[in-house]
Order: C-alpha cells, then structure tokens, then sequence
C-alpha cells in the first residue's frame, strides 16, 4: 500500500484537511496529529475501517479505542445514558486530553469496544484534529498511530517509521504538545474510577468527581485474563526493545547504581547526566513533569540506537502528571521496578 502523505503546516492547511476527511469517509485509515499523540483514525461507525485499524497496528482485539468528536453535540451520537457529571466534566476540559468512559450507543461499531458495552469518548485540543473530525463527518476511533506495544508517537515522523505502507495517509502535523495519551475516567461505575493516568490530574478531576478513585490496575499488573476496560491497561506497552527496568530511589543512589552496570544505557533527569559515565539520554528535570511527559516517548524511542542491552529509567514523582508518565514507563518496563 501506497500512504499518501499530507502536509497541513507547509502544505495547503484546507486542502490537506479536505482530503484527510475524505479518505476517512469513506473507510479508510489517516494518521492524524492531536496534543496527545498522533492517532490512527478511521470512521468509528464502521467495522471494516476498524479492522484496518488493528491490522496496520497489530493491536489485540480485546484493546479497545477511544472515540473522538469535535463537537459536545456529537456525543450523544455515541454514548447513551450519560450522567450530569460528564457534562461538568466536559465544560471543564473539552476540548483537551480527558477521556469519559460511557455506556455505548448501538451506532459505535462493535469492535472499537472490544465487545463492551461501554464507550470511551474525547474531545481532542488539537485544531487539526477537530477539523478532520469535521471534515470527516463522522466520530473516529483513533488509537495510537504506531506498532502496537511500542512507544507511541509524538511526531510525524515516529508515525511514518512505524505505519508507512499499512495505512491509506498520515497528516504531517506539529509535534504533539502534551506528549502522553489522555486521562482516562470511567463514569459508568460508582464510584469513578481513573482507569489511565493523563495530563488531566486525579487532583483536577477530584473537585467535579468526589469519590474518584484511582483503578488498582494503574499501578499493578492487571489480573489475568481480566476484560480491558480503557486503552494503555494490557501488561506491557510502550515499551523499547531494549529490555527497561524502572528505578525508584534519590538521584546519586540512581547514578551509582547505573555507573555500576557497565554494558547499560541510562534515561535519566536533567542534572544527572554529566555524572552518568554509561550511554544515556535525559528526558526533562526532575521537578517538571509536563517536559517528562512531553520527552518520554521520543526518549523511548532512541533507546535502542544506544545499543545497551538493558536500559535503567529514572522513576518520576507520581504526584499529578507524574503519574502518567510512572504508569507508562511501569509497562514500558514490564513491571519490572528496582527500589533503591
């Protein structure tokens, strides 16, 4: 398969938009820019679109998409039985990176659920985003535009060294601003549970949710065989090839420990760097988690070009953002966590 590629910085914006909606019309599959990640798109009222979905990524069928709309009106088309709460939620930080977690209407194409009853649902921040939404005329399904289980991608390029030759196009966008997948919240349950860690913080949602709590399986392995009810719960993702252990503990225990291990690479904060004698890469300061979130995935990816056996992560905080990126790098990791 020959992918179309579609400038819409340098390119015509409009035109590039039109034909992006286009091809999602009438099922195909577009990479599409978002503050998140870019996402691999396609119609989300359409099975065969979204079997061209999981193929281009092998991603498993039991995984389900996040459904995006451009418009508050379009949610109605896809969830039913939606609770006053998601309208708060809604007015609070749509458009941007919170996904809600609803019961599905019949429209949604069975396979973006994985067989649930349940929906997720988002807004996207990204303009672009919302206009091939539009331009498209209906919601899209838009997982991460990448191999499934690998870093996701960021910018343009990851999309098209991942995807190019297994989709119909990829719009060539800017880099994605937020760097991690969205706050995913479940509101069919009671209480609300936080089923993926985003930008938008447990802290923030707390004030229209009380109650919320945070869903065991962000910070532990999910139970066998048990149904995956939001994007980003299977056992391992994102992950380099490079074998990834997570350490937790103060900077100059990390640093000797890493100095220690001779044939690793280390993916440390910055500060840390210039004492690390082994191959490393630094992904933003230890007290800035919006940089660590917004680098984590492009630093995941250039990993292997270290040509370590092993690499050793710098666990962040877990207090607001930081949670995201913890949880993102615990199943880079394979669960795999060093406590010093």
């Amino acid at each position: 398969m020959k992918t179309e590629k579609i400038d819409v910085i340098s390119g015509d914006r409009e035109k590039g938009i039109a034909r992006a909606g286009e091809i999602l019309r009438r099922g195909g599959t577009v990479a599409i820019p978002t503050e998140t990640v870019y996402g691999l798109a396609a119609s989300a009222l359409d099975d065969g679109a979204i079997e061209k979905v999981f193929l281009a990524k092998g991603r498993p069928q039991n995984n389900p998409l996040i459904v995006h709309i451009s418009d508050i009106k379009m949610l109605e088309d896809v969830a039913r039985d939606i609770p006053d709460a998601a309208y708060r939620l809604a007015e609070t930080f749509w458009p941007g990176p919170l996904t809600m977690v609803l019961r599905r209407k019949d429209a949604v194409a069975s396979r973006v659920s994985a067989g649930l009853d349940t929906v997720a649902v988002r807004m996207p921040a990204s303009k672009a985003a919302r206009d091939i939404i539009e331009a498209s005329g209906v919601p899209l399904a838009a997982p991460s535009a990448n191999i499934s289980g690998s870093p996701s991608p960021t910018a343009a390029a990851h999309v098209i060294h991942d995807l190019d030759g297994k989709v119909d196009a990829i719009v060539c966008g800017e880099d994605c601003k937020v760097g991690v997948e969205s706050t995913v919240v479940a509101l069919f349950s009671d209480p609300p549970r936080i089923l993926r860690p985003g930008a938008v913080t447990a802290e923030e949602l707390s004030d229209i949710l009380p109650g919320l709590v945070i869903d065991k399986a962000v910070l532990s392995e999910p139970e066998s065989g048990e149904a995956v009810a939001s994007p980003g719960m299977l056992y391992k993702h994102y992950a380099p090839k490079t074998e990834t252990f997570l350490i937790e503990g103060e900077s100059k225990n990390y640093i000797d420990f890493v100095n220690s291990k001779g044939d690793c690479a280390a993916v440390c904060f910055d500060g840390e760097a210039a004492r690390i004698t082994v191959k490393k890469l630094a992904y933003g300061a230890q007290n800035d988690g919006d940089a660590l979130a917004k680098n984590l995935f492009s630093v995941l990816r250039a990993v292997d070009a270290l040509g370590a056996k092993r690499v050793y992560v710098h666990a962040p905080d877990k207090r607001g953002i930081g949670l995201a990126v913890y949880n993102r790098l615990l199943r880079a990791a394979g669960f795999k966590v060093i406590k010093l």
